[in-house]
Formats: C-alpha cells, structure tokens, sequence
C-alpha cells in the first residue's frame, strides 16, 4: 500500500510552497504519466461502447422490420409475418422469420441486462 507523507512545506519569496525530493517529483511525474494513459484508454472505451450499442441499436431495427417491409410500408417495425412458436430457426418455411425473433430477443436481453 502507498505510504501517505506529509508534503514539506517551505515559504519561498513569501509564498507557501512544498519542497519534494527528486525520487518523489520522478514518482509524481510517473503517477501523473500512468493517469493520463488510462484516461485516454477509458475514453477509447467509451467511444468503442457507444458505437457498438449504436450497432446493435441498428441490428435490432433490421431484425425488427425486414428490409422488403420497411420500405413497402415506410412505418415502424413490423413482427415477423411467420409464426414463431416453435423457435426453431431451421425450420422449412418459417426459419428466417423465427431466426429474426430469436436474433431480436438476443439483442434485448443483452440490452436489458445492462440497462
């Protein structure tokens, strides 16, 4: 654990300042070097995060409404035409549509999760 000194504090020219050792001005400079790296990787992060939410914003949409209905109809995303009930996405006639559920469920519980 990091000892906690008392910084030294000296009068210089009439104002009050802290005189450290140059093992501890190379350790602060260290320190100040190691938090600003870190700050840049959580700003990359940050940045990674909202792209990536706005992709699944964007997956969720295209799952919702098939590209044929939205623009047949211009309005909000449509269920999908075929039956769901199985949940199999293999299944001869309906297994794109139960695919799109399955993908659109996925994308919400993942969503709520972290919500």
């Amino acid at each position: 654990m990091a000892r906690h000194l008392q910084p030294r504090r000296i009068t210089l020219a009439g104002r009050e300042a802290v005189a450290l050792t140059v093992e501890e001005y190379e350790q602060l400079i260290a320190s100040r070097r190691q938090i600003g790296g870190q700050s840049a990787r959580v700003r990359v992060l940050a940045q990674q995060a909202k792209r990536t939410e706005q992709l699944l914003r964007e997956l969720e949409t295209l799952v919702h409404a098939p590209a044929d209905c939205r623009e047949r109809t211009r309005a909000a995303p449509t269920p999908c035409p075929a039956p769901c009930a199985t949940g199999r996405a293999t299944e001869p006639g309906g297994g794109a549509a139960c695919l799109r559920c399955a993908i659109a469920a996925l994308l919400r519980r993942h969503r709520d999760a972290t919500s």
